[in-house]
C-alpha cells in the first residue's frame, strides 16, 4: 500500500495516534519523567538534542535524559503542537512539531522533526532532531 492508498479515515486515526505520542513527550518533559520519555523511543533510535548532542540508541538517550530532565524544567513549561505529518510509508511518518518553552524571559520556540515508525501497533520515535528557531515569523 502506498501513501496515496491510505484512506482518509485510516490516515486521520494514524495522525491522532501520532499526536498522542507527541502529547506524551510533552507530558514527560513537563513532569520530568525520564523513563516515560525514553519509553517512547525505539531501541535503536537516534536523537539530536536542541544543543546538538547526538545520541544513538535508547540506552544513550536514557543516560542523557536521566542527567538533564530531573530539575531541567524548573520554572519552565513546554507545549508541543503537531504542525504537519508526512507519511513516508503507512508505517513511517515525518512529523514536524512546533515546540514552545515558556521561560522567565519569554517564549523560546523550537521546531523538532520526529521520524516515527509504527511497530506492533505503536508509533515510536525513531530519528529525531530538535532545532531552535531564530525568528518565529
Amino acid at each position: 500500500m502506498t501513501t496515496t492508498e491510505i484512506d482518509a479515515q485510516v490516515r486521520d486515526a494514524e495522525i491522532e495516534a501520532i499526536k498522542q505520542v507527541v502529547t506524551k513527550v510533552e507530558h514527560a518533559q513537563n513532569n520530568e519523567l525520564p523513563d516515560e520519555f525514553v519509553s517512547l523511543f525505539r531501541a535503536d533510535a537516534i536523537w539530536t538534542t536542541g544543543g546538538g548532542k547526538r545520541l544513538f540508541g535508547r540506552d544513550a538517550i536514557s543516560a542523557f535524559t536521566h542527567q538533564v530532565l530531573p530539575g531541567g524544567m524548573s520554572g519552565l513549561t513546554v507545549t508541543f503542537e503537531v504542525e504537519h505529518v508526512l507519511f513516508i510509508r503507512p508505517d513511517v511518518a515525518a512529523v514536524k512539531v512546533r515546540q514552545v518553552y515558556q521561560t522567565p524571559d519569554g517564549p523560546d520556540v523550537g521546531t523538532p522533526l520526529f521520524v516515527m515508525a509504527k511497530e506492533d501497533g505503536q508509533w515510536r520515535l525513531t530519528a529525531c532532531q530538535n532545532t531552535g528557531v531564530l525568528n518565529d515569523d
